[in-house]
């Protein structure tokens, strides 16, 4: 186990950076590619998120707690893991660096995966694999200034370069540690037909899951008999339509509390919970906290400026 930094919560830290939560975007843009800084920092509270996430460390390391697990990633390592379990960067050695990627849930889907390594993954486990090291150093760069160039041409060549590379681990040892609960379901790989649907069925949650969402509108949409909607995401994902729904809504919800003033009776309503009992009741159980308990651990939390 690695010794940790004494925390000051002005936001220096005896030579490491604190994340800021109040800048984070992740929480709120399930259907966007969201890039991190380039250096570590470390989190003292967790987040989550409905994304993918990869992360890749050059050099150093950094240690990751999820759940109440803890995994570390070396230099030279890539990780990916499902974002929506709550997790955060508690430790890394001063000088690390660390590419971090944030990729929607459809991508996920066109992964060319070993049926293990997919079971797992949306089961909450973390795949850690030995990188290429200098290839991987150079693309990664790439990809990071291809998605950050307003480009669609370039956008979409990065993302085909890494979902190419992250189904290149699966023909070289890697590890997966289980942080979830786990389940026993396997998944099922989506055909073009069933892709197409998914994307219909994603798209559409991701761009109404603030709203009074049923079934009917989320199958109607990709013109599918509700119940089949419903068994195409469950057989893909491995969770339900509904979880997926609330789990959007908790992400945006978490944003409002850390960035907005707003009550939580209106941030609530704002993130598509049709009553504040039921919003409390699932935040809670999410993340072991109030809403009121997790903005005032926000607040405490939060690195000044200086």
């Amino acid at each position: 186990m690695r010794t940790g930094h004494k925390i000051s919560w002005d936001g220096k830290i005896l030579g490491t950076k604190v994340w800021n939560p109040h800048e984070s975007t992740v929480e709120a843009s399930p259907d966007k590619v969201i890039l991190g800084r380039g250096l570590p920092e470390k989190m003292p509270v967790v987040h989550w998120h409905a994304q993918i996430e990869i992360n890749y460390v050059p050099n150093g390391w950094v240690q990751y707690e999820m759940c109440g697990k803890q995994f570390e990633l070396q230099s030279g390592d890539i990780a990916l893991f499902w974002g929506g379990l709550p997790h955060r960067l508690s430790n890394y050695e001063v000088g690390s660096r660390m590419d971090t990627i944030h990729l929607p849930l459809m991508q996920f889907f066109r992964l060319r995966l070993a049926d293990e390594i997919r079971d797992k993954l949306m089961a909450g486990a973390v795949l850690i694999a030995a990188s290429e090291t200098d290839e991987d150093h150079c693309a990664f760069e790439r990809w990071g200034s291809y998605f950050r160039s307003g480009d669609m041409a370039r956008e979409k060549i990065a993302t085909e370069e890494l979902l190419i590379r992250l189904e290149r681990i699966g023909l070289d040892p890697y590890q997966l540690i289980e942080i979830g609960a786990g389940r026993n379901s396997h998944l099922e790989i989506p055909d073009q037909k069933n892709f197409d649907r998914l994307r219909h069925i994603v798209e559409f949650v991701t761009g109404h899951f603030r709203e009074d969402l049923d079934i009917s509108q989320i199958a109607g949409d990709a013109r599918l008999h509700p119940k089949y909607a419903m068994t195409i995401f469950k057989r893909s994902t491995g969770v339900t339509l509904n979880h997926y729904i609330v789990l959007l809504r908790l992400a945006y919800a978490q944003a409002l509390l850390i960035q907005k003033s707003d009550s939580i009776v209106n941030i609530a309503m704002a993130s598509g919970f049709g009553s504040l009992s039921h919003f409390n009741q699932v935040f809670r159980k999410h993340t072991g906290l109030t809403p009121t308990e997790f903005r005032r651990e926000m607040g405490e939390n939060r690195p000044t400026k200086t």
